[in-house]
């Protein structure tokens, strides 16, 4: 099949138009299986899928050594075509848990320098601070991600949920290629100011949390049981009376899906695809497939057109701001320059 493409933003690279988001395949969403992992890294880049987007912190940098290992065992052709965007910043304890985001410039060249050598590259195709740092200004951790550019060891500059003010304070300082940001059939928030600002500046977003971790598959009852070490156990979205009206709106997605012949997992990507056209820049969603079938069940969104009539039908649905619960934890809202 040959995969669609994007650029992102006026200056950065030309990436595939849906993305791979590989966190789930090192931590996060219970257990994993690496051989299925990378396979699945493979497939991705046998269909045309060039951005693999990872975080220095993803299983505290296990999901960079998973990375580096399938760019390792693939095709040299298919490696060559590989965009890595890389998040860095957060801190975490040996138990796992959290401590806090580090933006100073010399965290940045050293969090760089480890990931370079995990991922078994020479260069980093997009740099991104995962959270904003309180204690630094926007303007000097951006500027020492574009001292690496400089050197040769980052291609491009991203963002990675900031709000309007500080995705104009990072694009002043210098020249930003995407915000990477939750967007989904129910997590709208961005279109209200975040989206208007991007379009304004030029700059792309790459969406994840597209089926909301899992809530809009179309594949979740209201009686699972999730590990304690699952991300899910503890999101508001997933618990109780939120969970019970979060999938009634599923179920009406479904009615929709099934007139159209797809499954509600494709419809969730399809309606974020169709999204770049109507708010003015590109939007590529990041696909959390952490097996082969799940992937080629996202690709088939590609192929999946809405006419103005599905677009509304859709948003009758599941209109915006009618999922129960926060997207995340309290602490980790806290976290979100987005949401402030």
């Amino acid at each position: 099949m040959t995969t669609p493409t994007r650029t992102l933003g006026t200056t950065g690279p030309q990436v595939s138009a849906l993305g791979l988001g590989c966190m789930g395949m090192s931590a996060m969403y219970g257990d994993t299986d690496r051989a299925e992992s990378i396979a699945t890294i493979h497939a991705a880049l046998e269909a045309g899928v060039t951005l693999l987007d990872t975080g220095d912190f993803y299983g505290m940098g296990h999901n960079e050594l998973l990375i580096g290992e399938a760019l390792r065992t693939a095709p040299a052709a298919r490696r060559e075509q590989a965009r890595l965007s890389v998040k860095f910043g957060a801190l975490r304890a040996p138990d796992g848990s959290w401590s806090g985001y580090d933006g100073r410039p010399a965290a940045v060249k050293n969090f760089a320098a480890y990931s370079l050598q995990r991922l078994g590259v020479d260069h980093i195709d997009v740099y991104r601070l995962a959270r904003l740092d309180p204690a630094v200004p926007i303007e000097e951790t951006v500027g020492a991600v574009a001292e690496l550019v400089e050197q040769g060891y980052v291609r491009h500059i991203g963002l990675s949920e900031v709000g309007a003010e500080t995705i104009r304070r990072a694009a002043a300082t210098a020249p930003i290629a995407d915000l990477q940001i939750e967007y989904a059939i129910i997590s709208r928030g961005i279109e209200r100011e975040i989206l208007p600002t991007l379009s304004e500046l030029g700059i792309a977003v790459t969406a994840y949390g597209v089926l909301s971790r899992g809530l809009i598959s179309g594949r979740l009852t209201a009686d699972r049981q999730f590990a304690a070490h699952d991300f899910r156990a503890h999101s508001p979205r997933f618990q109780g009376d939120n969970l019970r009206h979060n999938l009634e709106l599923v179920e009406a997605l479904r009615k929709i899906a099934e007139q159209k012949g797809v499954t509600v997992a494709q419809i969730a990507f399809a309606w974020v695809l169709a999204q770049g056209p109507r708010h003015g820049t590109d939007i590529v969603p990041l696909v959390g497939a952490r097996t082969r079938e799940r992937l080629a069940e996202a690709l088939g969104a590609l192929d999946v057109p809405l006419d103005a009539a599905d677009l509304a039908a859709i948003e009758a649905a599941v209109p915006a701001d009618a999922a129960a619960g926060d997207r995340y934890p309290a602490a980790f809202m806290a976290d979100l320059d987005s949401e402030r």
